[in-house]
Parts: C-alpha cells; structure tokens; sequence
C-alpha cells in the first residue's frame, strides 16, 4: 500500500518583503471573492485601483521590521518546521507537505507532490481552527478546482476546524496559565474580525445569525459552521481550562475593511 497524504495550508506570505511582492501578495490575496464578497467588477476597481497601490508600501514598510535575514518569513518558517514535526510525527507511512493559499509554496506545486507520490488519500487541513468561507473555504474551493482535474482522484477529505480539538485547548491554555490570567482585572479573547455579511450568509436557516439575541454565544444547527460561534467556543473551552468564570472575559474581534458592517 501506497502512503497517506496530508496538506497543511496556511494564508500566504509575500516573497519578500520588497514593495513589489507585497503587492503580488495583496492582489492575489484580495481578488478572492470569498475575500471580499461583492461585485467582482467592483472588487477589481476597490483592490487593484485603491488598495493595493495604496496598502503595498506601507505593509512593506511592516513586513520589513519583522522580516529575518536568515530566516526570511516568519509565517513561512514556522509553517515549514510544523509541517516538518508532523511528517517526523506521523513516520514514513505519510507524506506530508505545506502550501499557503495566496503565493508560495503554492497549493498546486504541493498537490503536484503529492500526485506524484501516488498516494493512496488526502486529508487537507487548512491551518485555521475556525472555519470561515474567506480562510478554510476558499482553501477547499482551490483544492477541489485544481483536483477535479486530475484522471484519478485518491480518496480526499478535508478538515471543516478544530477549534474545540482538545490538544489545540489545552495548548492555549498551558500558554495563557503562565501568565496567571487570574490576577488580572479582565482578559480579553481577541479574534480577526470578518463582516456581517459572511456570517449571515453561513446561517442556513436565515432566521438565527444576528436576529437572535447572544446568536453565537452557544452552538447549534444554525450557526455550526459559523465563524463567530466557533470563536465564542474556544473562548469558553480555553476560560474553563484556565477556570476563568464568565463575567472576567470578554470576546472581540480586530480588523475590519470598508464601511460594512464587521463583527
């Protein structure tokens, strides 16, 4: 029998942090339409007419304060050694390799290794604990369009999150127990935001995200697969494991793009 694959994606890294391939980056990475979710002719005209001749020197100007001159990429070598303890975790029945979803290494020179070790499945997990339709999504959606090409297509499967993976728990809270959160006043769980709209659209039932009051607050049917819901999860999982009672936390979300409304 053939080995087992695994994909890990995570979100992607310039190739440097010289204007030019932040502004690759930031093109490719804004031009998803699970990104920014509107018109495709007006996501053209926003990104590439204002946000990205705008954004690119000044995240240049960042990406360059944390750039290492050995190591180049943070987000890339770390990636790389988590790929690499996985491979060396799991032994010689796997091949394990990384990919990021915007630049490189691509998902399809990834996929392309894989294919050509012929291995007998596919498990792909995006690095992600909660699922979105803008991160894990289109992860997926670029997996399925480059392997629905393939003759033959190896059993494939794909990770939805993990962000109640018990291990990923206790992780963060042995973390966080350092720093005795229980001597402070308050602590703060701190999420990438994502706009209203991209959570609206992830409730099938159309009647529960944001017309039921604290809608995220506990996970049912309706909001299972909703990005919020599953912060407010980890956020509860990691404040039991630190014994942090409810009324000492609080859950946010940071970043925001445009004028719509965000989380």
């Amino acid at each position: 029998m053939g080995k087992k694959g695994v994909l890990l994606v995570n979100l992607g890294t310039p190739d440097s942090p010289q204007t030019k391939d932040v502004r690759r980056y930031l093109g490719e990475f804004l031009m998803d339409g699970r990104v920014i979710d509107i018109h495709p002719a007006l996501r053209t005209l926003l990104v590439k007419g204002a946000i990205v001749p705008f954004r690119s020197p000044k995240s240049a100007k960042l990406y360059k304060e944390i750039w290492s001159p050995e190591n180049g990429s943070p987000l890339l070598y770390y990636s790389i050694k988590q790929a690499e303890m996985l491979q060396e975790a799991l032994g010689d029945n796997y091949q394990v390799e990384l990919a990021m979803r915007y630049q490189n290494p691509s998902i399809e020179s990834a996929l392309d290794k894989l294919k050509a070790a012929n291995v007998d499945s596919l498990k792909v997990i995006a690095l992600f604990p909660q699922y979105a339709s803008a991160s894990s999504g289109s992860v997926y959606q670029k997996v399925m369009e480059i392997v629905s090409k393939w003759l033959t297509i190896p059993d494939l499967s794909f990770v939805n999150s993990f962000h109640n993976n018990e291990l990923m728990i206790e992780n963060f809270a042995e973390n966080g127990a350092k720093y005795q959160p229980e001597t402070y006043d308050h602590i703060l769980f701190s999420f990438h935001g994502l706009p209203q709209r991209q959570l609206i659209k992830s409730d099938p039932t159309q009647q529960h995200c944001l017309k039921v009051a604290d809608c995220c607050s506990v996970l049912t049917d309706a909001n299972k697969f909703c990005y919020s819901a599953q912060c407010h999860d980890t956020a509860r999982l990691i404040s039991e494991k630190l014994n942090i009672p409810k009324e000492k936390y609080t859950i946010c979300f940071q970043s925001r793009l445009g004028n719509d409304p965000w989380v």
